[in-house]
């Protein structure tokens, strides 16, 4: 594991059940990954090996090193894979912070040194190509959440990603500072704030924590409170704060919100709204690049880091195809032949040969969906009856047969959820019994019993009259009961 975000180690509690491979990463990342692990009863069954920056570990023809970078999140490594063919490099997520908060520097020497050895390919992290010069230093967040902590004069609400424990330890400083405790909501957020300080990663002040209840009995410029639901999330604290749902914390005029983070493509809408609900109750919203930094290179460190590596080959991962192309041309910049940039699709295996990389037929790749117990097992048929039952709602149409005579002797009964409210609809629902009673009629005169053929009859006659009537298609489950 490069390090511990959510999207690098959250699909381990379901594909270590089915490969039970040992796990290795830098201390942080399997702290972090330890707790998810004991949340599936799978803590016992793993095992899991902590590595330091720097030596090598034997994992069997390969020697494996991880290489200290800077992310928004402690202990993020780049890893070098020493192969009978040549060193292959996955940098990790990265950005190169000449001031990272726990001052754990980018170790560019040894990317130069493994430069000099000679690297066949790199894996690099693209998701800023499309960005011109340098990310900006995770203490340039720092210094603005300074001067909002100096200029509030009622609580402080921020939210952040719960994993970004660089931003949560500039925010625990600065209450510090300026005399404020610190409350958290969100699950993950507590979380992470106890893995973090119990091994070391976070510095929290003595007596500055304090539970939700108790926050609410302290004075408004004696609070801030650090909470999850950056990007609109629809169950996290800060979504329900602004929605007026949060069963401990309520907005009052006064209060200062800070939204430490930007909108993950898509989710601009669903932010939007958040930052609309909060502005409506009262509040003050600073949001934007004012108070949050990328974690990722940009151009020009992406720049540094091939000139450092020095790869033969260079290999984008991490961002949509067109951050994955922009890559390209900045490889190309610095001298690597267009040739030798390789821009994968989305389950293309890449082979290297005696004669250079090569591109080999795809396998089956994207979003697995989890369902409760299920991994994998809802598909587009089982999404899209679900995605009718939330537009058009379902209609239940109930009959009774006679099994020695195939004749119907009650019915048809129609119940419905979600399709129309019955009070007002009750001249649809009694012509869809006519045209129902009438199909039935229809089916006996041919003497027709075979139950597939009745249900989809039934079906057909009231889906078009449905449609004709209301513009809309529910689910239609006929049912037949025989006696």
């Amino acid at each position: 594991m490069t390090h511990g975000h959510e999207d690098h180690i959250g699909a381990l509690p379901y594909v270590l059940p089915r490969v039970n491979a040992p796990v290795y990463g830098t201390k942080l990342t399997i702290g972090l990954l330890k707790r998810k692990l004991e949340e599936h009863w799978l803590l016992k069954k793993v095992s899991l090996n902590v590595v330091e920056p720097g030596p090598k570990v034997k994992l069997g023809p390969f020697q494996v090193e991880w290489v200290r970078t800077n992310h928004s999140i402690p202990d993020g490594c780049g890893i070098a894979i020493h192969t009978p063919r040549g060193i292959i490099f996955h940098s990790g997520d990265f950005k190169i912070d000449p001031t990272p908060i726990d001052g754990r520097v980018a170790d560019l020497s040894r990317l130069g040194r493994l430069g000099s050895e000679g690297v066949l390919a790199m894996l690099c992290d693209a998701t800023n190509a499309e960005r011109t010069g340098y990310t900006p230093s995770e203490k340039v967040v720092g210094e603005a959440l300074d001067r909002v902590f100096a200029t509030a004069s009622g609580r402080l609400l921020i939210a952040t990603f719960a994993s970004n424990i660089h931003r949560l330890q500039q925010i625990i400083t600065a209450a510090h500072r300026y005399g404020r405790k610190v409350a958290v909501a969100g699950r993950s957020m507590r979380n992470n704030i106890v893995v973090a300080e119990e091994l070391g990663y976070l510095n929290v002040p003595k007596g500055i924590i304090v539970e939700l209840d108790e926050m609410n009995n302290l004075a408004n410029d004696r609070v801030v409170l650090i909470t999850t639901g950056s990007q609109g999330e629809p169950m996290a604290a800060l979504t329900l704060i602004a929605n007026g749902d949060h069963r401990q914390v309520q907005i009052k005029p006064g209060d200062t919100v800070v939204i430490s983070a930007t909108p993950i493509p898509g989710n601009e809408r669903v932010v939007g709204r958040t930052i609309d609900n909060l502005f409506r109750l009262g509040a003050k919203v600073i949001y934007g690049q004012q108070v949050h930094v990328s974690g990722h290179a940009s151009q020009e460190e992406l720049k540094l880091m091939l000139n450092l590596v020095r790869p033969h080959y260079a290999i984008p991962f991490h961002g949509e195809y067109r951050h994955l192309n922009a890559f390209k041309q900045v490889a190309m910049e610095v001298g690597i032949p267009e040739e030798r940039v390789i821009v994968p699709e989305l389950g293309e295996r890449l082979e290297v040969t005696r004669n250079g990389i090569a591109r080999r037929k795809k396998v089956q790749a994207g979003p697995v969906l989890i369902d409760g117990l299920g991994i994998g097992d809802v598909g587009n048929i089982v999404l899209r009856d679900r995605q009718t039952l939330a537009e058009n709602g379902v209609l239940v149409v109930v009959v009774v047969m006679e099994k020695q005579t195939g004749k119907f002797i009650s019915g048809p009964d129609i119940v419905t959820r979600g399709f129309v409210y019955v009070r007002e609809s009750e001249h649809i629902l009694e012509e869809a019994k006519k045209r129902a009673a009438a199909e039935l009629e229809a089916i006996e005169e041919r003497e027709i019993t075979e139950w597939s053929l009745i249900k989809s009859r039934l079906k057909n006659v009231l889906a078009d009259y449905f449609y004709e009537a209301t513009a809309r298609r529910p689910i239609i489950l006929p049912i037949i009961i025989e006696i």
